[in-house]
């Protein structure tokens, strides 16, 4: 009898060891695809900030062309030449990024 009780505490004390260094095991894996999951989140906000940015970029420049179509004054020629040096500035800038 007294052999059975050895015998059963030392399986639970197998089973409890292996739980806990499973637990350890899972809880690594699972705080690691945390952060890859939050890495690449930040990396997608990046991403829509740049194309929200851009967009803005390409609205107000359109509102302009739609000034530069329906407006026949005589800022016509000092608008063209505004969005063309803009134009060289934003190359400019991508060309050193």
């Amino acid at each position: 009898m007294g052999e059975m009780v050895v015998i059963a505490m030392a399986v639970v004390a197998i089973v409890l060891i292996a739980g806990i260094s499973i637990n350890g095991i899972v809880d690594k894996v699972i705080r690691g695809k945390r952060l890859l999951h939050e890495a690449n989140a930040g990396q997608a906000s990046l991403e829509v900030r740049e194309i929200a940015e851009r967009q803005q970029m390409i609205e107000d420049r359109l509102r302009v062309l739609e000034r530069i179509a329906t407006d026949r004054g005589s800022l016509l020629a000092d608008q063209i030449e505004a969005l063309r040096s803009e134009t060289l500035a934003i190359t400019k800038v991508k060309d050193t990024a």
